[in-house]
């Protein structure tokens, strides 16, 4: 079958798409709480989840790049087609239930854009952006994968990868201008010597099942790196082109995770972090401090920007491979219609219904 040359996607966009699925802002303040033990964190979940994953996911998407089943196709071929829908069935119901978490972090954002924080804590302002942006980025994602592709691209650039650099940014000219550094406070660390000086503490005391299901949220944060896989036959070459794109987001992945987190951890002292309006609130004490404060409702635009990226790389990706199961005959027929554009319509409606529901 010839493909569409409209539908083709170049390694750069689909590696873009990857990172969107994966990284989320809101993920910098929860890494940024634990000081420098952030480190430890970041380091154990990119040796023992991200970088398999991504090995995992080259490997299998370039193998499996004739199908668009993703992960159902996978497991498929190895356990049978009952257990691929298991599979895929238990990827395409977590994400669902994630959509209302992000985009209350997307609200919280936009919460600066009309200069009141205060908004984030209102219930009805919650619903009402959750609402309008998952049915605005649904009805894009109708439009057929290279909408989704170019809105989610675009969105990542400007919405996470581009605040990622501010903040980074920002925070070097922090320490260069010799200001405290939170996360080197005594609170943050095991503790200071008779002459002064500050140890940081690498290693966390991981003693109950709070601490494990801790580092279990944290190993979250870095999941999605196999979920475009669906979209592996819309390279040109698939076989080569998929594993280069995997490892071009594992590279965006580890970077702004772990030079953000530091960041948000340099202005923030531990306990005043907040876990929706963290990232917000290390801006809004960078901005201020450098005379810049007007920026602050751009800046929670942007990334309110990425949290919606984050939404369109997800409502593609695992609704496409729910799509194989029903034209397999895994799922009632109906669920296997698709639109002029070849997207899954009646499963991205019955998505949108279970998100606003919740």
């Amino acid at each position: 079958m010839v493909k569409n040359p409209v539908n083709r996607l170049s390694v750069n966009t689909l590696a873009m798409m990857t990172v969107a699925a994966v990284v989320s802002l809101r993920g910098l303040p929860m890494m940024a709480k634990e000081g420098t033990e952030m480190f430890f964190y970041i380091g154990f979940c990119t040796v023992l989840f991200l970088l398999p994953g991504s090995l995992v996911s080259a490997e299998l998407g370039g193998a499996f790049s004739h199908t668009k089943g993703g992960v159902y196709s996978w497991v498929k071929e190895a356990f049978g087609p009952r257990w691929g829908f298991v599979a895929i069935w238990l990827q395409w119901i977590q994400n669902v239930v994630w959509h209302p978490t992000v985009l209350a972090f997307a609200a919280a954002a936009l919460a600066y854009l009309f200069l009141d924080p205060g908004l984030a804590e209102l219930g009805w302002y919650n619903a009402a952006v959750i609402l309008v942006v998952y049915w605005t980025a649904t009805l894009l994602t109708l439009r057929g994968v290279s909408v989704q592709a170019a809105a989610t691209k675009w969105l990542l650039i400007g919405g996470t990868i581009l605040p990622g650099i501010l903040v980074m940014g920002f925070a070097l000219v922090w320490v260069i201008q010799g200001n405290a550094v939170e996360f080197l406070a005594a609170g943050n660390t095991s503790g200071v010597a008779a002459d002064g000086y500050v140890h940081p503490r690498f290693f966390p005391h991981i003693t109950g099942l709070s601490d494990m299901a801790f580092l279990a949220g944290i190993i979250l944060l870095f999941a999605g790196v196999e979920v475009q896989a669906v979209h592996a036959r819309e390279l040109s070459d698939p076989p080569r082109q998929y594993p280069a794109a995997m490892f071009l987001a594992m590279l965006i992945i580890f970077g702004l995770f772990t030079l953000g987190a530091l960041a948000v951890a340099a202005v923030v002292p531990a306990e005043q972090i907040s876990l929706t309006a963290g990232l917000m609130q290390a801006f809004q004490t960078f901005l201020q401090r450098f005379g810049i404060a007007d920026a602050i409702p751009a800046v929670g635009l942007l990334v309110a920007f990425g949290a919606i990226g984050g939404v369109m790389a997800w409502i593609g990706g695992p609704s496409r491979g729910l799509l194989e199961t029903a034209q397999e005959g895994e799922l009632p027929p109906f669920l296997a219609h698709t639109n002029t554009h070849g997207v899954q319509i009646n499963i991205l409606v019955i998505q949108g219904v279970i998100v606003t529901a919740l």
